[in-house]
């Protein structure tokens, strides 16, 4: 694992320690679970591509822009008009410079299911704020994993499963998560390369034909174009995760709508 993101599961599991001092752990989940694998399936019959737009104030090492809870919500509400189908909020603040109030305000102000994009590795995590799904990253999480999967069912939400390479998906494929991410940046390296969502969608594709089971398969990292969108739509992903190249833009509802109609 790379530097970086050791330095980040030793923050993240810093705040944890914090949590399980100031926590309630019988706090119970109050709202619906939006369904992101609805919205995904509609906007694919309408030969559309299924965008989860992210508000993404960060990259570790690389500020995008500064987001308050009121910019979070503004952004959300841009990209739910531009046609995208989830959003993506990163809530990690040290390396990502989000926050738990970024996603309260942001799904507070749309109606799309929303996604928490974090490092999500133990129980208190889940209690701290509504969302409907949340990430869980198999290479981080390891033998955790199923349990972890488990978890985030039982507390309501839609798991994301994070996978990187084939041993990852081995195991990602034993759990129950109906969803799985594929990031094309290497959690070693930090490279990004999309040859990593051609090389792994076809696995998941095989593994569903053998055991009529269906994956929502979500191409994460690195699409910058509406050329990066096509290369990964036509290998068979059925939605794709962006943030950077939403944000990095400037013009929120025309990059959003860029994307989302990249197939017209």
């Amino acid at each position: 694992m790379h530097s970086v993101i050791n330095d980040i599961i030793r923050s993240t599991e810093k705040r944890i320690h914090y949590l399980k001092k100031e926590q309630d752990p019988d706090k119970k989940r109050n709202g619906q679970k939006r369904d992101i694998i609805k919205k995904i399936k509609e906007k694919n019959a309408q030969n559309k591509v299924a965008v989860i737009a992210e508000v993404k104030p960060a990259s570790p090492g690389k500020k995008l822009r500064d987001i308050s809870p009121a910019n979070a919500a503004s952004i959300a509400a841009e990209m739910e008009k531009a046609g995208a189908i989830g959003i993506s909020v990163l809530t990690e603040p040290e390396f990502f410079h989000g926050s738990i109030e970024n996603l309260k305000k942001a799904r507070n102000k749309i109606d799309l299911p929303v996604l928490r994009k974090d490092f999500i590795l133990d129980e208190p995590q889940f209690n701290e704020t509504e969302s409907d799904l949340i990430l869980l990253i198999a290479g981080i999480l390891e033998d955790r994993l199923n349990k972890m999967v488990d978890m985030a069912f039982s507390k309501g939400f839609e798991p994301l499963v994070e996978v990187h390479n084939e041993k990852e998906l081995e195991e990602a494929l034993k759990t129950k998560a109906k969803i799985i991410g594929i990031n094309n940046r290497n959690l070693n390296t930090l490279e990004i390369d999309l040859d990593t969502s051609l090389k792994l969608i076809p696995i998941i594709k095989e593994f569903d034909r053998n055991n009529n089971s269906h994956h929502t398969i979500i191409s994460e990292s690195g699409i910058q174009t509406t050329d990066d969108i096509r290369k990964v739509i036509n290998a068979g992903a059925d939605a794709v995760l962006v943030g950077t190249s939403i944000i990095k833009n400037g013009k929120i509802y025309a990059k959003t709508k860029e994307l989302v109609d990249a197939l017209d």
